[in-house]
């Protein structure tokens, strides 16, 4: 797991502070409209056009992602990354981690992410 102070990232995980990588195929989602969980879960819906039920938790998030994962693989690809869950408390961000390194080490197909232009904290 990576944390906003550095760390090794796990496999399915990128993290870029410069550079533009290529990554073909990805769902890009721009960090400054992630700040907020509803703000990320909102972005997350429109950009991989989830379900509606989405709901609001953790748990039904990693819930319809997992349905998505069913599907095929999916790249994430955040930029300003640096922003992502900002106005959050700390937890929150770890949180995210947690579920999307559960969903990459459990699901029907593969799940890659890059924060791109990740600040260091």
């Amino acid at each position: 797991m990576v944390d906003r102070n550095g760390g090794s990232p796990p496999e399915w995980l990128t993290v870029c502070r410069t550079g533009t990588p290529t990554v073909p195929g990805a769902s890009v989602l721009d960090g400054a409209a992630t700040r907020t969980r509803p703000a990320l879960f909102a972005t997350l819906a429109a950009a991989l056009a989830l379900p509606a039920h989405l709901g609001s938790t953790w748990d039904a998030l990693a819930d319809v992602l997992r349905d998505r994962l069913d599907a095929g693989p999916l790249t994430l690809l955040i930029d300003d990354a640096g922003q992502l869950l900002a106005d959050e408390p700390a937890g929150e961000y770890a949180v995210l981690l947690a579920v999307l390194g559960d969903l990459a080490a459990t699901a029907a197909h593969p799940l890659r992410v890059v924060l791109r232009h990740a600040s260091p904290s």
